[in-house]
Formats: C-alpha cells, sequence, structure tokens
C-alpha cells in the first residue's frame, strides 16, 4: 500500500511539473519570444562518436594569443596566402593581424561609419544596441581559389568581398521568400558552393544574445 508521504511527493512533483510548464509567473528565460518551440535532439549513442582526434592533448599546451586585443572576435579565417588571423568584432568590422597590429579589412554594413559603429567600448555588450545598423560579421571563410572571403552578417545576409577588402558586396538576403534574420556561419567547398545557417525567422541577434547570457 502506497503511503500517504508518497502520494503527497508525487503531487508535488506533479504540481511543480505543470508549473514549469505553463511559467504563470513569467520566470522562464524565453517569456520574450513568444512562439519559441523547443525541439527534442537525439544524440547519438557513444559507441557510435569519432575517435579523439587528438589523444596527446595538444590543446592544453596552446598559447592563448590577443587577449583583451579585440573586442568580440567571432569566426577566425586565414587568406590563400596565409595571412591572419581575420576574424569578425563587435564594432561590425572583419579585422585581421598584419604581423604588427590589428588592421580594418572589410565590413558588410552599408550603413557603417565611425562615429556611431567604432569602438573600443567598455564590453562587447554595448554594441547590441547599434548592431542592426552596424552589422556583426559571424561566420567568415575565404575561397582559396578566388581569394575572395565570403561573410555571414547577423543582420544583412551572406556577403562577399575582394581580396582587397572594403564595403563587402551582397549575395543574398532571403531564401524562398523568407527574409534571413540571424546569419550565422558558413563554409564552402572545393567547387565554391557556399553553405550558411540562419539562425532565426523570428528574432535578431541583439534580441536573444542578453538571454543566452543570462541562462
Amino acid at each position: 500500500m502506497v503511503s500517504a508521504g508518497v502520494l503527497v511527493a508525487a503531487a508535488a512533483v506533479a504540481a511543480l511539473a505543470v508549473f514549469c510548464g505553463t511559467d504563470p509567473l513569467r520566470l522562464g528565460s524565453m517569456v520574450d519570444f513568444p512562439g519559441f518551440e523547443a525541439h527534442v535532439v537525439e544524440l547519438p549513442d557513444a559507441a557510435e562518436m569519432p575517435p579523439h582526434a587528438d589523444s596527446a592533448e595538444r590543446l592544453r599546451g596552446a598559447e592563448i594569443r590577443f587577449r583583451g586585443e579585440v573586442q568580440g572576435p567571432e569566426s577566425v579565417a586565414f587568406d590563400p596566402l596565409g595571412r591572419g588571423p581575420y576574424t569578425g568584432v563587435a564594432d561590425g568590422r572583419v579585422v585581421f593581424w598584419d604581423g604588427a597590429r590589428w588592421a580594418y579589412f572589410a565590413h558588410a554594413s552599408p550603413n557603417w561609419t565611425a562615429e556611431r559603429c567604432g569602438g573600443p567600448k567598455a564590453s562587447p555588450m554595448e554594441y547590441l544596441k547599434d548592431e542592426h545598423v552596424c552589422g556583426r560579421a559571424l561566420g567568415i571563410r575565404f575561397d582559396k581559389r578566388t581569394g575572395d572571403l565570403y561573410i555571414a552578417d547577423a543582420y544583412y545576409g551572406l556577403f562577399k568581398v575582394g581580396p582587397e577588402g572594403g564595403l563587402a558586396t551582397p549575395l543574398a538576403t532571403e531564401a524562398e521568400g523568407v527574409r534571413f534574420n540571424f546569419t550565422n556561419d558558413l563554409d564552402l567547398d572545393a567547387h565554391g558552393n557556399v553553405y550558411f545557417t540562419d539562425s532565426s525567422i523570428l528574432y535578431q541577434r541583439r534580441s536573444v544574445i542578453p538571454y543566452t547570457l543570462n541562462c
């Protein structure tokens, strides 16, 4: 026979599940994102995972470079001549290490100005309010055959800029009538085909990032 204590505990668990599921006090991290849906991701069995690629643990001996010299660096790339690294930073630009300093290389936003977008600021978070104007270069990859740099800008879409840099040229801002709203990362195959991701059709990066940092 089930004891009263077990029944009380079961009832408490059920009540807690209902409370968390309905969130009547709007305490959840996604309450400001109507239409948000969580999807279960089934991970492969551990036996199906690839073997350890760095059995010597070489990353443990890696040197940390450029700490505090660039704000909010994202994807890292090297050009076909091995120069770099290149990276997208918080103020919307793509910069590169020229061997002595970080120098401007490119930007995607046609509205970028040094007065509004330029840094440095006290924190990368201070750029969020102007990201939709200044742009935010997230994924970057070079076409090793041509030297062109492809840029996935979070707000403006997919871009390309030549080996000389400067203002990038837009390539795509939508697919099948749906505008890109959070263009994120990209890659190129050996034939020059570009693959890229758009993280949301509903929310922009500047709306989501504060919530992800607080979770």
